[in-house]
């Protein structure tokens, strides 16, 4: 095999990056930080370098998705809120009521801001929080300066044209990257299934919640773009939906596994199944890559993978015909293979819709048809509209807001120079829950100490201006690129890029990283005791209730398989969307769990049978998501077999619900439930259903006891 060179590494390093916003979101913020603050230096424009500079960036580093207008709609709004927080500052400079009065404004605003949009609005708090902050300090004006509040507008919109300018030239339509966020998050899901090793299960766990949650917003931001003119986001929702198609047949694939693995027959089999497990994992990056690039060579690339995964396929079910002594099990297996075949022409179909090759000849797109009709409907539509908060939300700006104006006080009332590091601090770290903040304040904590330890000792080297912009330039990258990637590396480079800023300014000595250390550890530990003390909120306290939405989804839709099994109807997309709430609800449980975990030891008490619920319940959801691929036209011959399995299993997830003696007879039930023999013309597993449909709702069974045991108080 070739050794690849330098240029051909290089290009797939390219591709990699290509497929995430992270290097371009580099590049914008790197020119939008760099420019402004070139023109200020050297170019004579009167302007406080920070307003500019600091709006340009933030404004830059946003990632919309969706129509065109979304995003237009979205970054000039950002601007001219970040602009009005640094008036809000300025009027406060000079006096501590109206900086008061400020910092309440600004935290409800920051609340405001989280409530209606969960994607976009903290990071617009945190932001309007620092342009707030920092006009909120004194600093030297020029008296032919432009003002502060004019010059972060200026910035805003300089931020905006770099977002803007790239879209024509740029070979993705907005909802394109949308659409490969789906792909790239079930191929991350099928390496976790490809895994081996204690993790292999937490990892498929957490691997299926974040493929949902990705599956679930694309849809939304496609459903958003229906009435677009053009008959691209029609087919960007077809390849979206193939995802969606083919990760179920990979959730039956994997659940199937389970089973099989059990037998002592499977081990001959491992060595075909990996082959084709990363075979289906290229395939979905390549597709991927392929609708953001629209070049017809990752089409032929997927063309060539594809051949290659139907020939490993159909040797892993020959393999699977001939090596499984349990009739049943490789039945099942063939079926569940077969559909997967059965999916690749769909998904080459639906790819190749979404490439227009003919728009490539000319240097702007024909898909930029929706920049005429520039309005606020979409945003509108993206925003939650609800009147009442979440109480978790509220207490968290009640917090915020308590925090920032003693911060404020503070750093005023001392004079501390910089002395806005303090109430920042608090604002980056303090999240609606302890555990996200507590782990906030570590990743800040410990990066502000790495950043200043460096810092400190460039200071020795009294570097030249060429040389300390450079320097700065490298930073601000690099911040750009970690920021949303790792927050905690990301905390380094901007420390260093605040010193070297700093420092290209006028001398600087090592009080400046001290003081910068001090205010972000006073501010993270401030922050932390704040969660702590100050009206926490508890997971253990929201997690039932969120568990409950859980059964109730998971009954909703095992009700809807079952009737579809008594009836002889197949799957049909009513069942798509039972399917699709009971996945959801699921991946919000072990989102709850994540944060459980990270609450302080003494809070945690039930963690391992809140844990064992949630990954019973999602087995439960696998189990009938095994049992849809084999839905069909044929009647049920014992339906009242099937009335009573849903009754006695959706009577299961009421008393989980409700808990106390009902768990008792409620698990006798379960226990004391058989499935009758299979009659003997239906045995045969390549002709009928119920030899693959039986041990599915068998499995229910035992995972809804279980669940009912583990939700019994210890002791009974």
């Amino acid at each position: 095999m070739p050794v690849s060179g330098p240029k051909e590494l290089f290009r797939g390093i390219l591709e990699r990056e290509s497929l995430r916003p992270d290097l371009n979101r580099a590049i914008r913020g790197t020119v939008a930080f760099m420019l402004p603050l070139l023109a200020i230096l050297f170019g004579g424009l009167p302007a406080d370098v920070a307003f500019p500079c600091i709006a340009a960036h933030t404004i830059s580093l946003v990632d919309v998705r969706g129509a065109y207008s979304l995003r237009l709609g979205l970054l000039l709004v950002m601007s001219v809120v970040l602009s009005a927080a640094t008036a809000l500052g300025v009027l406060g400079a000079e006096s501590l009521p109206l900086a008061l009065l400020g910092s309440v404004i600004v935290s409800l605003a920051g609340g405001l801001w989280r409530h209606l949009s969960s994607e976009y609005g903290p990071g617009l708090a945190i932001s309007t929080g620092l342009m707030f902050l920092i006009s909120l300090s004194p600093h030297t004006v020029r008296p032919d300066a432009i003002h502060p509040a004019l010059g972060a507008l200026a910035g805003g919109l300089f931020g905006v044209l770099l977002q803007v300018i790239g879209w024509p030239f740029h070979p993705q339509h907005p909802l394109r990257r949308t659409v490969a966020e789906s792909w790239l998050a079930l191929a991350d899901f099928l390496d976790a299934v490809a895994s081996e090793g204690e993790g292999r299960h937490e990892a498929i766990v957490h691997r299926q919640a974040d493929l949902r949650t990705t599956l679930n917003q694309t849809q939304a931001v496609l459903a958003e773009s229906n009435a677009l003119p053009g008959n691209l986001p029609r087919h960007l929702e077809q390849l979206n939906l193939a995802a969606a198609r083919l990760t179920l047949r990979v959730i039956v694939l994997n659940t199937s596994l389970e089973a099989a693995m059990a037998r002592s027959c499977f081990a001959p089999l491992a060595a075909g199944l990996a082959p084709v497990l990363a075979s289906l994992s290229n395939s979905a990056r390549t597709v991927a890559l392929a609708v953001v690039s629209r070049q017809p060579s990752h089409l032929a690339a997927l063309e060539v993978r594809l051949t290659r995964l139907e020939n490993l396929l159909a040797v892993l079910r020959s393999q699977v015909k001939s090596r499984l002594d349990d009739a049943a099990i490789a039945g099942q297996l063939d079926d569940v293979l077969q559909q997967l075949e059965d999916q690749l022409p769909a998904i080459r179909e639906a790819l190749s819709a979404t490439l227009d090759r003919e728009s490539e000849r000319g240097a702007f797109s024909l898909e930029l048809f929706d920049l005429h009709t520039i309005t606020l409907r979409p945003l509108a539509a993206s925003l939650n509209l609800r009147r009442r908060a979440d109480p978790s939300l509220v207490r968290h700006t009640a917090r915020m807001l308590v925090l920032v104006a003693a911060g404020v006080i503070v750093f005023k009332e001392f004079h501390i120079p910089h002395g806005y590091w303090l109430p920042f601090s608090m604002i980056v770290v303090l999240q609606p829950d302890f555990g996200s903040t507590r782990k906030r304040a570590a990743e800040r904590m410990l990066g502000t100490l790495a950043g200043g330890i460096i810092a400190s000792s460039l200071l020795w080297l009294h570097l030249p201006i060429g040389v300390l912009l450079a320097a700065v330039t490298v930073t601000i990258a690099l911040f750009s690129y970690y920021v949303k990637r790792s927050y905690g590396i990301a905390v380094i480079f901007i420390t260093l890029n605040v010193v070297l800023l700093l420092e290209a300014h006028q001398p600087v000595t090592l009080a400046v990283t001290v003081e910068r250390l001090g205010c972000t550890l006073a501010g993270g530990m401030l922050a932390l005791g704040a969660a702590f003390i100050f009206w926490p909120v508890w997971e253990k306290q929201r997690f039932p209730g969120i568990m409950a939405k859980a059964f109730d989804a998971n009954a909703s839709y095992l009700k809807q398989v079952v009737s579809r099994l008594e009836e002889g109807m197949p799957h049909d997309e009513d069942l798509l969307l039972y399917r699709r709430s009971a996945e959801s609800a699921n991946s919000e449980v072990f989102s709850s769990l994540r944060r459980m975990t990270a609450d302080p030891q003494s809070r945690r008490e039930g963690l391992d049978e809140a844990a064992a619920l949630a990954n019973g319940n999602q087995r439960v959801t696998n189990a009938l998501s095994v049992v849809t691929v084999h839905l069909n036209d044929q009647r049920s011959r014992h339906p009242d077999v099937l009335a009573r399995f849903r009754e006695v299993c959706v009577e299961a997830f009421q008393v989980l619900k409700a808990g106390g003696a009902a768990l008792d007879a409620s698990f006798e039930a379960l226990e004391s439930f058989t499935f009758p023999e299979i009659d003997a013309d239906h045995r045969d597993a390549s002709r009928f259903r119920e030899p693959w449909v039986y041990p599915q709702l068998a499995r229910i069974i035992t995972e809804l006891s279980a669940m009912i045991l583990a939700a019994k108080p210890r002791g009974q």
